[in-house]
């Protein structure tokens, strides 16, 4: 066998070693080596649960016994019943609104910090996650306090004279789970735009207003563009898990704030149903992610930013 090798006339190309021999590569198995155990781990940990999960959801649950074959029944029941539509249909309402309300609170607090920190970004990065120095449990409760009959709120309003009697509106429905949710994620919509923002190169908006531009059209033309990284990233962050929220709604939301989260923990609890349960899981998390690749694909093409 005439072994080749490398000349002028009949080099060796490069991806004949990569394709046959993939241990030349700078690095190649080594790499292996290190994505292997956390991607062993991903598929142990979360993909076999997601099997399991969509595997449960095209079973039929018979009382106290599973029966094992094949159907879609649940998922006709979970598309077609009327309260499944009507709690989906808030649970993505009201994700949209608590991304809209983060991205918005967090968007000035992120600019702030990353154009006039200074030398304080670290004191102000650890401000923001204080939050998170107490349990998610314990915030929920605080703001159960403060938004009660009796609570901060309405004492404060009640003692300044602005109102005549406790507001309502702010407990026990869809408002309080908006406010709770918008204040419990806020960190996680501060720090990515922060460091979008970071990143932008300050001699593109030296130039621009050397050009002219004033302070809004710089933020229009160059801010904003160049952190929308940033606020894609936050508004996924805080989409994707809020609409699975269970804690929230559960304690605040009342019988108008319920999500699909709260349907789907009846179901495998008190109704004895994991199989409906599940079809309802796997329902919303097609959802959210239908959702998510649609914003990201209206964010490439109108805002022309590279995902």
């Amino acid at each position: 066998m005439r072994h080749e090798t490398p000349s002028e006339e009949n080099p060796v190309k490069p991806w004949r070693k990569l394709r046959f021999f993939p241990s030349m590569q700078p690095g190649g198995w080594s790499g292996l080596a290190l994505i292997s155990p956390p991607f062993a781990y991903s598929l142990l940990m979360l993909a076999a649960p997601l099997l399991l999960v969509f595997l449960l959801s095209m079973w039929t649950q018979n009382y106290l016994e599973l029966d094992r074959t094949f159907t879609i029944t649940n998922y006709k029941e979970a598309a077609s019943e009327k309260l499944y539509q009507v709690l989906m249909a808030r649970s993505v309402v009201i994700s949209v609104i608590v991304t809209i309300v983060t991205v918005l609170l967090a968007y000035p607090i992120a600019y702030y910090i990353a154009f006039f920190g200074g030398k304080r970004k670290a004191i102000w990065l650890l401000l923001i996650t204080i939050p998170f120095w107490t349990s998610y449990l314990i915030r929920v409760f605080l703001w159960k306090v403060i938004l009660g009959y009796n609570g901060v709120v309405n004492g404060s309003l009640l003692g300044m004279g602005f109102i005549e009697e406790p507001l309502t509106f702010i407990l026990y429905n869809a408002n309080a789970v908006v406010i709770t949710l918008a204040h419990a994620w806020a960190p996680f919509a501060i720090l990515p735009i922060f460091v979008s923002i970071s990143r932008i190169d300050k001699s593109l908006l030296e130039a621009a207003r050397d050009l002219g531009d004033g302070p809004l059209r710089r933020f229009l033309r160059v801010t904003l563009p160049l952190s929308m990284p940033g606020v894609v990233a936050a508004s996924l962050i805080v989409f994707i898990p809020t609409v699975g929220d269970y804690v929230t709604p559960r304690l605040l939301g009342g019988t108008d704030g319920l999500m699909i989260a709260n349907m789907i923990q009846i179901q495998f609890g008190k109704a004895n149903n994991a199989p409906l349960g599940s079809a309802l899981a796997v329902s919303a998390m097609v959802i959210v992610a239908s959702i998510s690749i649609v914003f990201v694909l209206l964010n490439r093409r109108f805002l022309k930013v590279k995902g």
